[in-house]
């Protein structure tokens, strides 16, 4: 179970005093289970994806996975996947290389990886890229290469940034189904950043709203 207890974040603007962006926010994601997260831009959304991920501090709270605080933990030591909206790949890569490369860090062997790497490229139907450099490929294609990277962890916890955003529709509902199978079958506790209300309910068991910091549940 992942959980955020009474996290609390500011910023401050250009000129200015800071600005509360996240206010005594505390939700839990059991594993297994999707938690929708939704609201407009800058509203926080993707600030507390960071704080789970260890990317950035909280001014106050604490995170936790199963009962451990892990709010001191470098990002390489909580075995969470994040996916960036903007994917975030490496360009000095080929495809295939950038999907395994979660499982050289975790020191399987590379022939291993790039193995396994070929199998998800499969399953989500870019085999016939794996060769291929990241920045030669559409933005969707991009996209799916980042979504495989984030799965083949298995991660203990997925964080999700809009993760569909540039994808057709028919992807989207193909790449949703796959989604919501592998997260239970490996029972990652996963919370999905997006902006689509839709979506959102057909993916996640529980959905909540920022408003001005404020997390406020809708179903």
């Amino acid at each position: 179970m992942l959980e955020f207890i009474h996290i609390s974040k500011h910023w401050t603007p250009p000129a200015g005093a800071p600005q509360p962006l996240l206010r005594d926010v505390s939700v839990a994601v059991d594993a297994g289970e999707t938690v929708a997260l939704l609201g407009p831009s800058g509203s926080g959304k993707s600030t507390l994806l960071r704080i789970a991920a260890g990317l950035e501090p909280a001014d106050a709270g604490t995170v936790r996975m199963d009962g451990q605080d892990i709010s001191a933990l470098p990002p390489e030591r909580r075995g969470f996947a994040l996916m960036f909206q903007d994917f975030a790949l490496f360009p000095h890569l080929d495809v295939q290389d950038n999907v395994a490369f979660g499982l050289v860090e975790q020191r399987l062997p590379r022939a291993a990886a790039r193995a396994r790497a070929a199998d998800m490229l499969a399953r989500f139907g870019l085999a016939a890229y794996a060769r291929s450099r990241v920045w030669q490929l559409s933005g969707g294609e991009q996209q799916r290469v980042a979504l495989a990277r984030a799965l083949i962890t298995r991660p203990r916890a997925l964080l999700l940034d809009e993760p569909f955003s540039a994808l057709d529709a028919d992807l989207r509902l193909q790449l949703r189904d796959e989604f919501k199978a592998h997260i239970a079958e490996h029972r990652m506790a996963t919370l999905w950043v997006t902006h689509d209300e839709t979506e959102a309910r057909a993916v996640a068991l529980r959905g909540f709203r920022l408003v001005e910091g404020v997390l406020r549940q809708l179903w």
